[in-house]
């Protein structure tokens, strides 16, 4: 891997360390600079606030995921000292050639001995190291106590639907918290987490009656999902207690009840791709209030196939400062094992480890021509896609662009206007916060669609008249990357964009 600072931002746990660790370097607080000759392990002093100063090494045994240690008691990881040699390695402080010290050898030694142990024990089993056989007595008291959970789910889900949602404004929002709270001793957090939001609904109407049409509006989806969610899981445990399985299985339900995937557990059920090569489209970062965490999100083009994936750093508020954050990616990322979760479009994926290089011309020619055939090719994936009541409303997709322009004008995208199906609403304004213009894409066959900020995202995404901030033209060939969702406001299928991707850049729209 090369060392470069955007490199050192994304091992950071946080800005605020990297940036620490920039003050620490810029401040000449590092001395006795030290590195191997094969360039492989460096390591110096960096003073601190007692009299002894702190041993501080990078180890670039496996370049793409180096060792950093300190003796200092930080719990980050790495720690700004760490980070500061990073940036003392980048600004070609003078090194001296020396031998390794005893302590790294050893532990060197004692790394090596590990990883030729699990390649012994992978090559002897055959193949990798299957996961560990679960506890089956509590795995099925576990099943036993979610089938519990669901019934409780079932029980207030029905009074809800029976009723009427306009219970809701006269509803204690602590009743939902408390089943809340009850079903998270299930080990049900998605429907615990339904719960969660459908409390915040209430106290939105209590609080501002002027916004009762939109929290009704989402507290009707999510009980629709939650009903969904209760059926389904109640066939989907009942199946796996009568059939004494009790491993993770490949079904977005396992999720949905609150299952948390491992990687070997991914492994174990094939959901791994080999040697993938990555491009990020777009990136943001959303606080999400029900969970109380920050929810770093990346949207991905595999550029051998042209899937869309995405990924999803969780980041609570409890403990915001012990886990790392991510930030946007530029490059191609190349992974070598790219570990995909179940469900269907909009799939998240993680990786153990993976390297960046500069993304070359013919590449970035060839991003958009990935995109849809056309719009008609898109609009039918998301509507096969957001009738599962367990999916999202939404689904990100990369569109050809014949012409982007406002309602009536034309000159923002290139290509010439022609007339075809209307596929969206295009004659009406963007609703308040975004542009004041309506924007619309319009393929090549004439098929057309409104851009326009999904209401979910917030002010803060917000970024649909950003498109007439662009310097130039949008040039021919080039395509549309955002999400399509399905507005109820109007009952139309629209599409929020994120980024432009043109046969020579990507156009971040957002970050």
């Amino acid at each position: 891997m090369e060392l470069t600072e955007q490199a050192i931002l994304l091992q950071a746990p946080n800005p605020a360390a990297a940036e620490n660790g920039r003050k620490l370097s810029k401040k000449g607080s590092f001395s006795a600079h030290r590195r191997t000759e094969d360039g492989t392990l460096y390591w110096c002093e960096c003073a601190g606030s007692g009299k002894n100063p702190y041993r501080v090494s990078i180890d670039y045994t496996n370049a793409d995921a180096p060792t950093c240690r300190c003796s200092c008691p930080s719990r980050q990881f790495p720690c700004k000292h760490a980070l500061g040699l990073m940036f003392e390695i980048l600004g070609n402080a003078p090194f001296e050639v020396a031998e390794i010290p005893q302590d790294i050898a050893d532990k060197r030694a004692k790394q090596a001995a590990r990883t030729a142990k699990k390649e012994a024990a992978a090559e002897e089993g055959g193949g990798p190291a299957k996961p560990k056989k679960p506890n089956t007595a509590a795995q099925k008291k576990k099943l036993a106590k979610q089938l519990e959970g669901l019934d409780m789910a079932e029980k207030m889900v029905d009074e809800l639907l029976t009723s009427g949602l306009g219970t809701l404004a006269g509803s204690s929002a602590q009743t939902f918290d408390k089943l809340a709270k009850d079903l998270g001793s299930c080990y049900l957090t998605g429907p615990q987490t339904a719960f969660t939001r459908i409390a915040l609904t209430v106290r939105t109407v209590q609080k501002d009656p002027a916004q009762a049409d939109a929290a009704y509006a989402e507290a009707l989806r999510l009980l629709v999902a939650l009903r969904s969610t209760i059926k389904k899981g109640r066939v989907f445990l009942e199946g796996k207690l009568e059939a004494g399985d009790y491993s993770a299985e490949d079904s977005a339900l396992f999720e949905a009840l609150g299952g948390v995937w491992k990687l070997e557990d991914l492994k174990a059920i094939g959901s791994v791709k080999e040697n993938a090569k990555l491009v990020q489209l777009s990136f943001d970062v959303s606080f999400d209030e029900a969970k109380k965490e920050y929810v770093e999100r990346g949207w991905w083009l595999d550029i051998d196939s042209g899937d869309i994936w995405q990924t999803l750093n969780l980041r609570p508020v409890k403990a915001l400062k012990y886990v790392k954050g991510d930030d946007s990616r530029f490059g191609v990322l190349e992974v070598p094992a790219l570990y995909i979760y179940p469900g269907e479009g909009d799939r998240r994926v993680r990786w153990d480890s993976a390297s960046t290089r500069p993304l070359t011309a013919e590449e970035q020619a060839a991003l958009p021509t990935l995109a849809q055939p056309d719009l008609a090719a898109a609009v039918k994936l998301v509507k096969g896609k957001i009738k599962n009541t367990l999916a999202p409303k939404f689904l990100a997709v990369l569109a050809p662009i014949g012409q982007v322009s406002t309602v009536g004008e034309t000159g923002i995208g290139s290509g010439s206007a022609s007339t075809g199906t209307v596929i969206a609403a295009c004659g009406v304004n963007d609703r308040p916060g975004s542009a004041s213009a309506a924007y619309v894409l319009e393929d090549a066959q004439g098929g057309r669609i409104l851009l326009r900020n999904r209401p979910e995202d917030g002010a803060d995404h917000a970024c649909t008249g950003r498109l007439g901030m662009l310097p130039r033209a949008i040039p021919a060939g080039s395509a549309l990357f955002g999400l399509m969702f399905y507005d109820g406001r109007d009952k139309a299928l629209c599409l929020h964009p994120y980024s432009v991707v043109t046969p020579d850049e990507i156009i971040r729209l957002q970050y």
